[in-house]
């Protein structure tokens, strides 16, 4: 979901700090901020804007592999948690979206950089990228039209859409609402509710 720009303009020579160290430590005066998740609480540390400049990375030896960002820092020191942190990221001080800084079986949490993102800044894998990310306390929320979710009330569906993660939801909601055809866009309704009764996403 593209937003407005939330961080400054590029950094000078894309190589800043903001309010982080190079320990990969929150600064001083964060603040430790609580989101919830049916019912349960998960305790972020906000160190404010994290700054970096990284490689966009892709595998090319795996087909349709999706391009990501390494995050440099060890989540669990700069956030208080582990895995799956939401962020609000800026791209070269002009393209900004909300994901979220998740492990994906390497040494360092990654940051899934969408094609619509790296068509709008202009760059692919191999290209690098000023970072300026902070921590997204806002509440998560995807806008359902009402033909997809009729088509998941009557699925019997409903409760398990609004049970997956806010990517997984979103990425269900923008494809549909992708669709240039009347029937294309109802075969994807029809393969939102297929896929999230038998526990697939999208991404």
């Amino acid at each position: 979901m593209l937003i407005g720009t939330v961080c400054h303009a590029p950094f000078p020579g894309h190589g800043g700090s903001g309010r982080h160290d190079r320990s990969g430590a929150p600064a001083p005066g964060s603040r430790r901020t609580p989101q919830y998740r049916d019912g349960v609480a998960r305790v972020f540390t906000d160190p404010g804007p994290v700054e970096f400049e990284a490689e966009i990375v892709r595998n090319t030896a795996v087909a349709n592999s999706s391009a990501f960002i390494e995050f440099p820092h060890d989540l669990k020191e700069t956030f208080g948690v582990g895995n799956l942190v939401p962020v609000v990221v800026t791209f070269d001080g002009s393209v900004t979206y909300r994901g979220s800084l998740a492990k994906m079986g390497g040494p360092r949490a990654v940051l899934v950089l969408r094609k619509d993102v790296r068509a709008q800044l202009g760059k692919q894998p191999g290209d690098r990228v000023a970072v300026c990310l902070r921590l997204d306390d806002a509440p998560r929320e995807v806008e359902v039209a009402d033909d997809l979710a009729a088509a998941l009330d009557r699925a019997g569906a409903r409760d398990r859409f609004e049970a997956l993660a806010y990517s997984h939801r979103r990425e269900f909601v923008r494809w549909v609402e992708e669709a240039k055809r009347p029937d294309t866009r109802q075969r994807r309704i029809e393969g939102t509710c297929t896929m999230v009764l038998a526990g697939r996403n999208r991404n």
